[in-house]
């Protein structure tokens, strides 16, 4: 055998086993405890439909699923880890579309969104709502805008940290709307709730949290409107906050994400759990009091949509001069 076929045959071996060994990844997978990290702090949104949803999703893979909280850096942090982490299926990302922006504002994220990642699908939408304090005097986003014009400051806005997508969401609200505003960017969107309801901020706009829907249902902060296209049966009465702001909507998705390089088949068991936990009624019915819509994808559809946003928030963050602080 010469030197040129013997080469040939040992590439042909190596492929065959490397085929092999994914096959055999994927036979077997999962054989021990599944991490999902959030990038995010507890009490969030994210977080709060992890663990929705991890009970069931442990049933289905058969092994526990565990939920690790890993915030910082406006979802950076939790990022980096997933990226850097063994691609085989055992440590994944639940992100929001956040996760596009800070490799978009900072050179040094420590990820590339595109490129570290392996969409595995989409589970959420949410639509991002606007709220303010009850010591604001408003009781419509007309009044709202109103109000906010009229302070010689302007007023001040929340996001759960410099750069998140909340932050890039009510820099364009704001200047659709013709508005001054502030920044006051916090950490998690746990405490923005608080922020806005104690009236250390007058404006929030962000998802609807299981516990913001609370201080609306109690009185302590108001529901001005929904960035939805068109009113949402999940937040009857709501009105579109385009009603008032033509041309204004933001929604976000949640979704999973694993390590790049993570094998096709691996990747297509999770998506199948997710996708059948998503369908259970059960699940649903805990998702609409939050605001979330489920909604599940092929990893093909998810890395397209990925791609399409990434351009998109690109755009608006060069447009308003949006940089991580």
């Amino acid at each position: 055998m010469n030197t040129s076929t013997s080469k040939n045959t040992m590439i042909l071996a190596l492929t065959f086993l490397s085929i092999g060994t994914a096959f055999a990844q994927a036979d077997t997978f999962p054989s021990r405890p599944i991490t999902i990290v959030v990038p995010y702090p507890a009490g969030g949104t994210s977080d709060g439909q992890v663990r929705m949803i991890q009970e069931k999703l442990s049933k289905l893979l058969g092994q526990p699923v565990v939920v690790d909280n890993k915030s910082g850096a406006s979802g950076a942090i939790g990022a980096q880890f997933v990226a850097r982490s063994k691609a085989d299926g055992y440590t994944l990302l639940f992100p929001n579309s956040g996760v596009l922006i800070a490799p978009l504002v900072n050179d040094k994220a420590g990820y590339d969104t595109l490129k570290d990642f392996k969409p595995i699908t989409t589970v959420t939408t949410v639509p991002m709502v606007l709220v303010t304090s009850k010591s604001v005097p408003a009781n419509g986003l007309t009044d709202f805008l109103q109000y906010a014009r009229s302070q010689p400051q302007g007023i001040q806005y929340a996001s759960a940290g410099p750069a998140s997508f909340g932050h890039v969401a009510s820099a364009r609200f704001a200047q659709m709307a013709g508005i001054k505003v502030e920044h006051v960017p916090y950490r998690g969107e746990a405490v923005t709730t608080m922020a806005v309801r104690t009236g250390e901020v007058q404006m929030l706009l962000t998802t609807p949290s299981s516990a913001m829907l609370g201080q609306v249902q109690q009185g302590n902060i108001k529901m001005l409107g929904v960035g939805t296209a068109n009113p949402t049966t999940l937040l009857p009465g709501v009105p579109t906050i385009n009603k008032t702001v033509p041309g204004f909507t933001s929604e976000i998705w949640f979704g999973l994400l694993a390590p790049a390089g993570t094998p096709d088949e691996v990747v297509a068991k999770i998506n199948a759990a997710v996708t059948t936990v998503m369908d259970d009624q059960a699940i649903r019915d805990k998702l609409q009091p939050t605001g979330a819509m489920p909604q599940t994808s092929t990893p093909a559809e998810f890395a397209r949509m990925m791609k399409e946003e990434s351009a998109q928030l690109r755009d608006v963050i060069s447009k308003f001069g949006i940089k991580a602080e």
